[in-house]
């Protein structure tokens, strides 16, 4: 397995936003960032992240020998590395929310941000950082935190070895078997989903992921492909 060059810090802005300092100056693959405190952290799309005391805030630089479209497939392998990790450390049974939610008992527990850069017709880098609400959880409709708290630096562990785990199944099996495990943690076949687009909503059953990792709802009399948007648990 990968020994992992982990980093931690009592305060940073962002563990994200320093790993991507260090991607962009060379900084080899297998690098991870643990911080107590975030003081800027970064949710997706843009939205802000709130880091309590006792929470997980970890980043993680990659960077695997793909093309750039396998960016989202390597989301969805972080999201089931982050569940695998949180239980083998202690958590309850967790499910997953496409593309990359952790959820207990339907409530988001935790999320994962992914920035990536692009070299000619490869990724440059990988960063996901990932944020659990392993202590605490901010005061916000659907969001929950674990029943009995689990140590950071515990949480980190397991989390970056079911990493090094899937990354080489990604290596050397390709992603049929991250789909798989994906699915065994999402939605029931057949329950309603809502899709928020920046155009609107659709509303729809949800039919699986595609080959390559898109959602995809029964919706409008057929089904459809989406590649991203945010998923709102109940049509």
């Amino acid at each position: 397995m990968t020994a992992w060059r982990l980093r931690r810090y009592a305060s940073l802005d962002s563990t994200s936003n320093l790993c991507l300092t260090l991607a962009e100056a060379g900084e080899p693959a297998h690098l991870a960032v643990l911080a107590d405190r975030q003081t800027a952290p970064r949710g997706s799309r843009g939205r802000s992240w709130t880091t309590l005391p006792g929470n997980l805030a970890l980043s993680v630089l990659l960077r695997p020998p793909c093309p750039p479209s396998c960016a989202g497939q390597w989301a969805l392998l972080a999201a089931v590395a982050l569940a695998e990790g949180l239980e083998a450390a202690g958590a309850p049974a967790l499910r997953v929310k496409w593309p990359n939610d952790v959820l207990l008992d339907g409530r988001k527990l935790a999320g994962i941000l992914l920035d990536s850069a692009v070299q000619g017709d490869r990724l440059a880098y990988l960063v996901i950082g990932f944020g659990a609400n392993l202590a605490e959880a901010p005061d916000l409709p659907g969001v929950t935190k674990l029943p009995q708290p689990l140590p950071a630096a515990t949480a980190a562990d397991a989390v970056l070895h079911r990493i090094d785990h899937w990354a080489a199944v990604a290596l050397d099996r390709g992603f049929a078997p991250i789909r798989r495990a994906w699915l065994d943690r999402g939605p029931a076949s057949g329950a309603g989903l809502r899709l928020r687009l920046p155009e609107g909503q659709v509303l729809g059953t949800f039919s699986g992921l595609s080959e390559t990792g898109a959602l995809l709802l029964q919706s409008e009399g057929r089904v459809r492909a989406f590649a991203t948007g945010d998923v709102l648990l109940g049509a």
